[in-house]
Order: structure tokens, then sequence, then C-alpha cells
């Protein structure tokens, strides 16, 4: 059976897109100024400075990576177009950086609202949080512009407030030569982190066209980038030289799981636990410093719901990359398999377990912050390094050599930080071993086929359909309209929408989405989907002895009312039949109602009609 094809639709503008990016890039400021003074103290704010300047680099850099992808560029897809073994190790470095990501931006969240005992209740956070994504992805761009705006209001008033007090700072001269300094600045590159956001967002940007009609994401991606980038370096410098006017402020060693550690603290430390680890929650004693204690609470609730929003997304593209490696053949084959909800269960419980342990093995936010950058860094010099020797990629020269430049630069600090943190490149070579591991045909198995989706479903063994019937969206033009079904199964609701089709003898759309609940573009096929070979066979059995004119359309996403609206308006039908939900309130509320998204939604020229 033909049926038309249709891709994910490109509805990610560049304020949903720049929301997303800033709820994962955005939070490093949250804990990188405290780490500053824990590692330099009041000579922090000079490397500090040079990584926020790396930062606009690497930021830069990536304006032009995201060019060149706009089907998505992460460290993943630039380096598979050199060796699917550099694709692996990149893949499962970012990996390692969304597993750290997971648990740094949980236990810091919860330093930020004073929790008592905070690795405790963030390791029941992170499993709270992997329950919910069972339903599927939470971290939406609606709220992602929710949780971004208030922050970025708290961010310029602790900023503004600071500026009085910049005429009081104490910047010393480090005293550590540039051996010492470079490895401060390497423990500082966390501002990083989340810039490989933005290249895995591409596939669903919006496009525009240049003065010749060339579709491009360019000037989308400028947008979601530069915003995003100038508020966290500026801000970051501004705050971490306002941290130096700070009163009482002082370094104390103590003996660490990975050796000594490095915590500032306040001049109440004793009677108040907020500031005994003030490089957890370093902004929220400025906002108690510069402007008030009630503005330090809302400092702290306020990031530290960006930071739980941060956790969440880092569980969610965990999930994506281990998908996605899967589905190519790189990881075993049953790691594509979905739940009801369309989620690769596998991955979840990955994404879910996993950062609990580390978080178990490594609960200081210092240690946690080693493991992250070893993962961030190593994923950023993989994506510009392939990115800048894949010739086949129209970049100008200047743009290759400053990728060239940047990944060399990236991979020093790289060595650095496994030179220094021997415990870091341990758990690095802990994360590629294991894909390694899982890629070796004796654990993994005959090999998947390129693109092969796993089914969770009883309805397996349904035959391939030959092609019976003509498609085209032409067609509806010489009949008496068209219908669309949007159907889940050969249920009642696609036997009366045969009847209707015949009844005003229009053809007939049969809609099937499967539901894949991740936030990588992906593709799958019909004859590999049991549910929709089901559906188009009982579509052809229904329609045949009516003379009804079927279309099959089959596609996937993580969110069906935008495809089906989509659908309806692309081929302009009259009517959409969509069978009524009989799903729990629970999981409507969870998961989300897609007929009520639809009529929300849907063209007044377009009829919706639910059955049942």
């Amino acid at each position: 059976m033909a049926t038309l094809g249709i891709r994910r639709p490109r509805n990610v503008d560049w304020k949903r897109a720049a929301a997303i990016l800033y709820g994962d890039w955005g939070t490093s400021k949250a804990y990188v100024v405290g780490i500053a003074f824990a590692l330099a103290g009041y000579a922090s704010f000079w490397p500090l400075l040079a990584v926020c300047v790396l930062t606009v680099i690497v930021g830069f850099n990536y304006t032009r990576v995201c060019k060149y992808y706009p089907d998505g560029g992460g460290v993943y897809s630039s380096a598979s177009a050199h060796s699917k073994w550099l694709a692996l190790v990149g893949g499962m470095l970012l990996c390692a950086d969304y597993i750290v990501t997971a648990a740094l931006s949980c236990l810091d969240g919860f330093h930020y609202l004073g929790a008592h005992d905070p690795v405790r209740i963030a390791i029941l956070a992170i499993f709270f949080i992997g329950v919910l994504n069972f339903f599927g992805p939470k971290h939406t761009g609606s709220l992602a512009i929710l949780l971004a705006i208030p922050t970025v209001i708290v961010v310029v008033t602790l900023g503004v407030f600071a500026l009085p007090h910049l005429s009081a700072v104490r910047v010393e001269t480090p005293k550590t030569g540039f051996g010492g300094s470079w490895a401060i600045m390497a423990g500082l590159i966390l501002t990083l982190s989340g810039v490989e956001t933005v290249a895995n967002m591409t596939g669903v940007m919006e496009v525009s066209s240049r003065g010749k009609g060339e579709p491009t994401i360019d000037p989308t991606v400028k947008k979601t980038i530069w915003p995003v980038l100038i508020e966290v370096c500026i801000f970051t410098a501004l705050l971490g030289l306002a941290m130096h006017a700070l009163p009482g402020l002082s370094v104390h060693e103590v003996a660490g799981p990975h050796g000594v550690e490095q915590h500032v603290i306040g001049p109440d430390a004793a009677t108040n636990p907020q500031h005994r680890q003030l490089e957890a929650s370093m902004l929220h004693y400025m906002g108690e410093a510069f402007v008030g204690k009630w503005f330090a609470w809302v400092v702290g609730i306020v990031f530290a719901l960006l930071l739980l929003s941060a956790t969440n997304t880092a569980i969610v593209g965990l999930v994506s990359v281990i998908f996605m490696m899967a589905r190519d053949g790189r990881l075993p084959r049953h790691f594509t398999s979905l739940n009801r909800f369309g989620v690769p269960w596998i991955p979840l419980l990955i994404a879910t377990i996993i950062p609990l342990l580390v978080l178990d093995a490594v609960n200081n936010i210092q240690g946690l912050a080693s493991l992250y950058a070893i993962g961030v860094v190593g994923a950023i010099t993989v994506d510009l390094g392939s990115s800048a020797f894949n010739f086949r990629l129209p970049m100008k020269p200047w743009e290759r050599g400053l990728l060239i430049g940047t990944s060399l630069l990236l991979a020093g600090i790289w060595v650095t930080i496994a030179v220094t943190k021997p415990y870091a490149l341990l758990f690095a070579l802990l994360v590629v071993g294991f894909g390694v591991l899982m890629t070796t045909k004796w654990i993994k198995g005959p090999a998947a086929e390129a693109g092969e989706i796993g089914f969770d479903t009883k309805a397996m063994g349904v035959p391939v359909l030959e092609p019976v019937m003509a498609t085209g969206p032409a067609m509806t033009a010489a009949t008496g309209g068209a219908i669309l079904v949007a159907a889940r199964g050969p249920t009642d609701v696609l036997k009366f929408a045969v009847d209707e089709a015949a009844l005003r003898g229009a053809v007939l759309y049969v809609l099937f989405v499967r539901e894949i609940a991740v936030t990588i573009p992906t593709t799958s096929h019909w004859r590999n989907d049991p549910d929709a070979s089901a559906v188009f066979k009982a579509a052809r059995e229904l329609a045949g002895p009516r003379g009804v004119q079927v279309l099959p359309v089959y596609t996937n996403s993580d969110s069906p009312a935008p495809i089906i609206l989509d659908l309806a308006a692309t081929v302009g039908v009259e009517y959409l039949i969509m069978g009524g939900s009989h799903r729990s309130r629970l999981v409507n509320l969870l998961k989300g109602d897609v007929i009520g998204d639809v009529a929300r939604q849907l063209p007044p020229n377009i009829r919706l009609l639910i059955y049942g």
C-alpha cells in the first residue's frame, strides 16, 4: 500500500527555542559563580571572564554548526559523517553530560531552596521526574517560556542592585601562574553547559526563505542563540565581579570523597546553614546581601524551579539520544521499544536510575561539576571538530578555521580536566565503554535495521499490504470533498469515517500518527509498524466494497495534535473525525488532551466530528 508521508512540522519558533535553550544554558550561573570563588577566591573574576569570552566564541561556532545541519546538528549527527565509532563516542559523551546535568541541577535546586538534606530530596525528585516522563516529555516550549521570563527578571534585578556595590569590589591578581589559571578556567568551563541543546533542536525549528526562496533556519538559529548567549555571559561576568564586594567570604578546605574540597562560607556560617556552602547557592546569598532576605527567597524559588526544569530537560534529552543511537543500530534494538504513550521505556529507565546512582556516589556540587565538565567539553569538542573536518559542508575558509581552532582549544581543556580530575576521566571512560560494550554483536544480537523502531504491542505479524489505491492530494478535486480521520486502531471510528465518506462521495484520508515521545526528529515506516498496518488494512477492507477512495497517511511525532491540524489545513478537508478519549483524567492531565488541543486550534471552515 502506498502512503502519503508527512514530516514532523517545523513549529518551534525562535522564542520557544530560546526559552528551552535558556532553561539549560541559563542555569550555569547558578553554580559557576560560586565555584569560581571556591577555586580562586578574590582572584576568580579573571578566569571567569576568560570563560565568558570562550563561551561567546563557542556560541558563535554553534550558529555555524546549526546552519549547516538544519535537520539536527548535535554531536551525534556531525560525528556520524565520519565514523560510526566517532558518533558513538560523541553520543556517549553527550549522555555523560546529560547524566550529570540531571544530578547536578537537581541537587543545586534544593540547595537554593535551603533543603536540610538536599541529596536525599534530590534523589527522590529525580525518581519522581522519571515517573512523570513515563507519560511523555513534559518540557514544552510554553513551560520553558513560563520559567525563563521570571528568571531573566530576577537576574536583571540582581544585576541592577549589584551595580552600586561595584565600587567596593576586591579583585586580586591571580598568583597561580599560567598553569594554575588554566586549570581554574578548566574548572569553570560549565558556562558552556546547554549549548548542545540548540543543535539538537534544528530539525523542528521554523525555516525562512532568502532572496532566492532558498529555505534556511539561519535567522531562527541566530535569534535563538544570541539573546541567551548575551544574557549568560554578561550577567555571569557581572555577578562574578559583584561577588567580590560581598563581605566576609572565605574558602575552607575539607576532606571529601575525591580529595580535598574547597567550600565557600559566609560570615555567619556557624548560625546559618544556608551560608555554609555558598558555592552551591551564591546567587541566593547575593540577593540577600544586595536586596534583602525577601528577595533571597525569590531568587531561591525561581532558580530552584529553573534547575528542576533543567533536570527534566536532561532526562528527556538523555532518553532521546539513547533512542536515536538504538534506532541507528548502534545500541541494542530493544532500546527502541515504546510504551503505550510512545516513550522509549528502557532509555527512560536508564535516564532515571543512572543519575540517581551518580548523585548518591558524588553528592557534592564541585565533584559533580567535574564530571559534568568532562562530558560537555568532550561532546562540544567532537561536534565542532567533526563539523570542521566535514569537507562536504560548504563552509567558508574562515568558518572552518574558527571551528578547528575552537575545537583544539577545547580539546586542551578536556585533557586538563582528565589529568587533574582522574575520577572524572574514569566516569567518561565508563560511559563510553558502556556504549562500546552495547554495540558489540555478542551483546546486541543481530544488527537492527536502520531506522527500525520497536513496538510493544500484540498486533505483530500483520501482513504487508500491496498498493491497491491511487494516492495524491489532487484526487480531492474530482470528488465530493475530503474527510480526514485520525485513527488509533481498526475501531468503530474508522468504520464511521468510511460510512461518511461513502455518503458524501468524498476522499477519505486515514491518518495514523505513531507517537514517539522524544524531542529529536526521528523516522519510522508504516511497514515496520504493526498498528499502522492493521489500520490501513482495515481501511482497505471497509472502503473497497463501498467504492471509497482512501489515502493512507503515516508519520510520527511527539505531539499528534499539530500533525492533525497541519494535515487537515494542507489538504483542505471539510470534516475531521476523531474518536472520543477513554483515558483517565489523571492520564489526560499528565499526557494532554489531543482532542481538546485540536478543537481549540481547528480552522472554522473545518468541522470536527467526535465519535464515541
